[in-house]
């Protein structure tokens, strides 16, 4: 760290950092704006970034007391959240990611709802802003329900309780210090993870609009599908330690993936609902699409292709996730009861 006064705080705020510099400074300012009565600081973990990240970090540690900086050496984010809450001084602790610019009110909110009791964890829903041709698609096709895939993180007008897909959040220290923190095995997939031990305890999340913090998605396809195989590699490992995180939607994607071996290749019954299977997947995601962008025939093909990105590297990612961490057979077993 830069310094290391020891007095305590109320809130300390962690955000992983690794190769920022373009988006830095508005960054850091958004945080630095946060309306909270009470003491703040806020710990950049910095991966050991190769550009002009860490040098902007310090000078800005320089003029503001609040600000520490802490070597982040093993550069995966749970590792940076971990480093980040050994040293925390605060009673509360939030997560903010340097690609998300959060309201004035984060804080406050989330500390005001731990404060009246029966949650763990405050949470905010993730609000896609795109402003380039594909990053304005991925946000149209994350406003709808064949995007989300059943999760109630979206957004909404009134707190509601979530299961393991959270974003980011505010917890007592004492709770993340109860669960041992992130899982570092869990590059990707790693706060799912950890709601999942959360609500195993017996804890509640929820979602509070007020919290919604805007963020950038991916401005190109190829950038979206490392994304999502990312997301499904390490869903399918989520899944196997924590079956009950598993939901029926999930079987989706890898079920389109495997479909299209099968529509080519497959015994004749089989070929035949494979290709039927396809055809009205296609004809779905069309038509999704149409209503989503108005009609628009310029910008429906490109979303048609965000939605098969999205769905097909997720559902390869988590095949492939089964392969490496084995198939999750327990969560498999439950769906039908649950």
């Amino acid at each position: 760290m830069t310094s290391s006064p020891a007095e305590r705080v109320d809130v300390s705020v962690l955000v992983p950092v690794l190769n920022e510099e373009a988006c830095i400074r508005e960054t850091v300012a958004a945080m630095q704006a946060q309306r909270f009565d009470g003491t703040i600081e806020f710990l950049f973990m910095d991966g050991r970034s190769e550009d002009g990240t860490r040098p902007i970090l310090e000078q800005l540690a320089a003029a503001d007391p609040r600000i520490h900086v802490i070597d982040n050496p093993a550069r995966s984010t749970p590792s940076a959240l971990n480093a980040g809450l050994r040293h925390a001084r605060g009673a509360y602790v939030a997560r903010m990611d340097a690609h998300a610019l959060y309201p004035p009110t984060y804080v406050s909110a989330g500390v005001e709802r731990l404060r009246r009791g029966d949650v763990e964890w405050v949470s905010g829903p993730a609000i896609p802003e795109g402003n380039g041709r594909w990053s304005r698609l991925v946000s149209l096709a994350l406003g709808t329900w064949l995007g989300v895939g059943g999760s109630r993180k979206w957004g909404g007008s009134d707190e509601i309780e979530v299961d393991t897909g959270v974003f980011a959040g505010v917890w007592e220290r004492s709770t993340l210090e109860r669960h041992e923190g992130w899982d570092e095995g869990w590059p990707a997939n790693q706060d799912s993870e950890l709601a999942s031990r959360v609500i195993a305890g017996g804890g509640r999340i929820v979602c509070l609009p007020e919290l919604g913090a805007r963020y950038m998605p991916r401005d190109s396809l190829l950038g979206l599908a490392r994304q999502y195989f990312r997301y499904g590699y390490y869903r399918a490992k989520t899944s196997r330690r924590h079956p009950a995180s598993m939901r029926r939607s999930h079987l989706l994607p890898p079920g389109l993936v495997l479909a299209l071996p099968a529509a080519v290749a497959g015994p004749g019954l089989l070929r035949t609902g494979a290709r039927v299977a396809l055809v009205v997947y296609l004809a779905l995601v069309a038509a999704v699409s149409l209503r989503a962008t108005r009609g628009k025939s310029s910008e429906a093909p490109g979303l048609t292709a965000v939605f098969v990105t999205m769905h097909a590297s997720w559902g390869l990612g988590f095949l492939c996730g089964c392969v490496r961490f084995g198939p999750p057979l327990a969560a498999l077993r439950r769906l039908p009861r649950g």
